[in-house]
């Protein structure tokens, strides 16, 4: 199994240019060999064992798993996290996100953050990390996003706290007085469906990604309303937020009690980020 034999295979279902990124990254992390080394012809070298691990590997992936869930890691703004089936797999729309924060609260010190709907962890784990000296709580309902938050955090050296909660409940009350919460919490509708591809549809964890069609903003509607009590004042919310519900998301944190709204496009040139300032 070479690199040149695993992408043409992958580009069947993926394509020749990510073909070739994702052989790229399955032949480093599982070979040892660069680029520079499949150029001067090390993949042709390899062991029976790594023939046929490859081959395993190729396998999933012609059926559209994602390689992250393959590799069992996803790069995060400069770190690698651990991520399964079960948790979301981190985009770099939300790096962006992760630095839009880092550069809304540059030079104070000793902040609290709070992560709601915290899937993999990368979202507080990175500020944690970016921040010295803050302090992040972040939960999960659920229990798998809770245990490979949980195991980020240790391999990484953050200090975090994770807890298991529901997002559309209140906060535990000894869970408050954040200068920041931030979160990307589900908000695709069904009839949304239609425009994804197979290996999110397939493989990511539904309750990460998909709303109810007739409550599109309830996950973001009821982390505004536990952000307005356990913010202090002039403490600030980040969400990423779908696009098509923009005039409704600002609608909403107005109503919830904050102001100074501010929508961000992402690197793609969609409205995909919401920042707002808790009035009280």
């Amino acid at each position: 199994m070479t690199y040149q034999t695993f992408w043409k295979r992958l580009a069947a279902v993926c394509g020749e240019n990510e073909a070739k990124a994702v052989a790229r990254m399955v032949f480093e992390d599982r070979c040892g060999l660069s680029l520079a080394d499949v150029f001067v012809g090390k993949d042709s070298q390899l062991s029976a064992e790594q023939g046929a691990e490859l081959e395993e590997i190729l396998g999933r992936l012609l059926q559209n798993e994602p390689v992250q869930y393959v590799l069992g890691w996803a790069d995060f703004c400069g770190h690698r996290f651990a991520v399964e089936p079960g948790v979301l797999i981190p985009r770099p729309e939300t790096e962006e996100l992760c630095e839009w924060v880092k550069a809304s609260v540059a030079g104070r010190p000793e902040l609290r953050i709070l992560d709601a709907c915290c899937g993999s962890g990368c979202i507080g784990i990175a500020l944690a990390l970016g921040l010295p000296g803050t302090r992040v709580s972040m939960y999960d309902i659920s229990p798998v996003a809770c245990r490979v938050s949980q195991f980020n955090a240790a391999a990484l050296s953050a200090s975090v706290n994770v807890f298991r909660h529901d997002a559309r409940q209140p906060l535990p009350t000894e869970a408050n007085r954040f200068d920041v919460v931030v979160s990307n919490p589900p908000y695709i509708t069904p009839e949304e469906r239609s425009e994804m591809e197979r290996n999110v549809l397939d493989h990511e964890p539904e309750l990460a990604l998909f709303v109810p069609g007739d409550q599109p903003l309830v996950y973001y509607a009821a982390i505004a309303a536990q952000a307005k009590e356990a913010l202090k004042p002039g403490g600030m919310v980040f969400f990423e937020i779908n696009p098509k519900f923009v005039a409704q998301m600002q609608e909403t944190l107005s109503a919830a009690g904050f102001g100074n709204i501010e929508v961000r496009m992402d690197g793609f040139g969609r409205q995909r980020m919401m920042k707002a300032i808790c009035l009280k």
